[in-house]
Parts: structure tokens; sequence; C-alpha cells
């Protein structure tokens, strides 16, 4: 699956590994990501599409306004 804004992604490197978050924006090389709780939404993290696993879900940025909602929906993943 190619890299989309609103992607549920998984860390694979660096002290967010493990960790599930969801694409914000992205670019050739670096993607943004948020989870709700240490990565907030109006200051993502910054990080090398390298370091990401790719899911198959994919979620309307529109509808995850808030970082209640990113929370909610990443919970699901943690599991």
């Amino acid at each position: 699956m190619d890299l989309c804004k609103g992607l549920v992604v998984k860390a694979k490197a660096g002290r967010d590994k493990g960790g599930f978050f969801i694409v914000t924006d992205f670019s050739e090389k670096e993607a943004f990501i948020c989870d709700g709780k240490r990565r907030k939404l109006n200051k993502p993290k910054k990080k090398n599409i390298k370091h990401l696993a790719m899911t198959n879900t994919v979620f309307p940025l529109n509808e995850l306004t808030s970082d209640k909602k990113i929370k909610s929906v990443l919970n699901k993943f943690e599991k």
C-alpha cells in the first residue's frame, strides 16, 4: 500500500518503536505522524518513511479533528 494521509502506520525504529500512528502529511522521504498522546495533532513527529510499517487501514483526516478522536481510533490497534 502506498503512503497517504490518514494511513495508520507502526513505528519500526526510534523511541516510538512499536507504537501506532496516523500519517497527517508526507513528502518523498518523510512522513509526519501523530498519535494524540505524545505526538499531538498540532505538532506531529517527522519520521523517515523507511522506519514505518504501513497497515491496510486509512481513516479520513477530516473526521479526526482532535487528539481525543485519534487516541480512540488508535486504541483498537494497541491491543
